[in-house]
């Protein structure tokens, strides 16, 4: 498996993760198509190693899943969803588990969380993410200590190397979301992490139209185990969703440093917006977790989470107003989306007029034009 060095470099072949994005996962054969192909088969003619696609997997899913690995730094494991990753990591724990979570995080794992509890399978535990001590402590008592770098929605950084170096109880599975930084931003893995986890359908697909997850981890075992609770859950990734996956990777280095350069602007603009009340982006100063930012992330990300001067009607009346940035739901593609994460099931607990912005690689001043128009659009119609 590649291993990419600190500079970002694969000393094997393709010199740079932008070329590996675009070079691997393919078929090098004379003759071979030069793009992967859709794999449209569920059984195979017996004889070779492929007998049945939900156990054996196809060449669509193996691209993928040689992409991502090299960009983190392990083996990977394709999923139909992003949750359909988390839950096989979940399946690894024994019954009377202890689960720990961070306070601000993406509510499927949440319920996730909730409902194994609900059950009797294990007992979960709230963390605040700032909460260094607390993690380095979970990690000596839990059996699987979760965290998401960067957090969903309040962009929160943990000391991630600080918790990875941290003791851990035997058997036990540190993972890491890593969907808001994706693994050109950071690598959990080379940190210490077991386990990292990318929705597919975020950054990696890149264009709104497919859903997907991978899982990526060193050890050989547990990889072998994430294999088998796919298959027994078959929780298979789709052939055209694979396909799309693998053309989507191929631009995402283009796409993550464009939309980067935006969402910075966009932010420092939005922070002395007089309609806006808190702008969190881990690329400010002003964010609480920003000197975890610059030691851990080669770049701030694209989302950016803002209140909106109001109350929830407020901000709603901002998300109706806008003409170019789409008013739905999801992040991490080519369009920039906009939702009120409060009006999400399991996210009440958020401020009512927080707004979530997913920045995309529209040019920046029409961007710029449109959220300020539709905030002052909003105020005068309060």
């Amino acid at each position: 498996m590649t291993s990419w060095d600190s500079a970002g470099h694969d000393p094997g072949g393709a010199g740079s993760v932008e070329s590996w994005l675009v070079t691997a996962g393919r078929d090098r054969r004379f003759g071979a198509p030069l793009n992967v192909p859709p794999w449209p088969a569920s059984n195979f003619i017996l004889g070779d190693r492929r007998t049945y696609s939900r156990n054996d997997a196809t060449p669509g899913w193996e691209a993928l899943e040689e992409i991502v690995g090299g960009l983190e730094g392990g083996a990977s494991v394709a999923f139909a969803s992003g949750m359909a990753a988390i839950a096989a990591i979940f399946d690894q724990l024994p019954a009377g588990s202890l689960v720990v979570l961070p306070d601000d995080g993406y509510q499927g794992v949440g319920g996730l969380a909730q409902a194994g509890e609900s059950h009797g399978r294990w007992t979960v535990r709230r963390l605040a993410v700032t909460d260094t001590a607390g993690w380095v402590e979970a990690c000596g008592v839990a059996d699987l200590i979760w965290l998401e770098s960067v957090s969903n929605p309040l962009l929160a950084v943990p000391d991630l190397d600080t918790i990875c170096a941290a003791a851990r109880k035997r058997g036990a599975i540190l993972g890491v979301d890593n969907t808001f930084a994706t693994p050109l931003n950071q690598r959990p893995l080379a940190l210490g992490a077991d386990v990292a986890v990318q929705s597919v359908t975020k950054f990696i697909g890149g264009h709104s139209d497919l859903l997907g997850g991978v899982v990526t981890a060193r050890e050989p075992r547990l990889v072998a185990a994430l294999r088998q609770a796919r298959g027994l859950a078959g929780a298979t990734p789709g052939t055209l969703e694979t396909f799309l996956a693998v053309r989507g990777a191929r631009t995402l280095a283009l796409r993550l440093d464009r939309a980067q350069r935006n969402a910075l602007a966009l932010a420092e603009r939005l922070a002395h917006h007089p309609r806006v009340a808190l702008t969190r982006y881990p690329g400010l100063p002003s964010h609480p977790t920003h000197e975890a930012a610059r030691r851990l992330l080669e770049g701030f990300g694209t989302i950016i989470s803002f209140d909106v001067c109001g109350d929830a009607s407020a901000a709603d009346a901002v998300c109706d107003g806008l003409r170019l940035i789409q008013h739905a739901t999801s992040l991490g593609a080519v369009e920039s989306t906009i939702e009120r994460r409060a009006r999400v099931p399991g996210q009440e607990h958020l401020p009512p007029s927080l707004l979530r912005l997913s920045v995309g690689i529209e040019a920046l001043e029409d961007l710029w034009a449109d959220l300020d128009r539709a905030l002052r659009d909003a105020a005068a119609r309060g």
